[in-house]
């Protein structure tokens, strides 16, 4: 691959709002990323203190005992595996208006079984179960945007 067909390649991420691009042949790789990685991000806020704005304290009257600090909250911890989108587009819950929701929190899914649909470019896309469980969370809301690699539910 020549440069002039890698620069194609970014104006094609560029034209269609693409921030990862991916190709893998026999004997060659390329891996293009536009912006910040947001799973570098997850993990660099992940680790930052929590930091509380709470008002100072008044001094402490003579001979009282000055509290203990509490030791810092833990984050809570997601419970369950994630399902992430494969792709950019708009996420729906279900395949139409009128129709139920095709996974709630609950439903017990099986390998290859439509959970959501996410448009791009004006064709609807059905997104599979990689594996069986029950959905335990839906983290993407009804008709918003997603990424690649945004968290959609969390199976167990």
């Amino acid at each position: 691959m020549d440069l002039q067909e890698i620069r194609k390649i970014v104006e094609l991420m560029n034209e269609h709002g693409l921030t990862l691009f991916d190709l893998t042949k026999k004997d060659f790789h390329l891996k293009l990323k536009k912006g910040a990685d947001i799973e570098d991000l997850r993990g660099l806020l992940a680790g930052l203190p929590v930091v509380s704005a709470a008002a100072p304290a008044a001094p402490a009257a003579q001979g009282a005992a000055t509290p203990e600090p509490a030791a810092p909250a833990a984050a809570p911890v997601a419970e369950g595996a994630e399902i992430t989108s494969p792709m950019v587009g708009t996420f729906y819950r279900r395949p139409t208006p009128e129709a139920p929701d095709l996974v709630d929190v609950g439903s017990t899914v099986s390998i290859g079984q439509t959970i959501c649909i996410i448009e791009a470019m004006k064709v609807m896309n059905e997104i599979k179960a990689e594996k069986a469980g029950t959905i335990c969370a839906v983290v993407a809301e009804d008709g918003s945007p997603v990424q690649y690699g945004d968290v959609l539910f969390r199976i167990k």
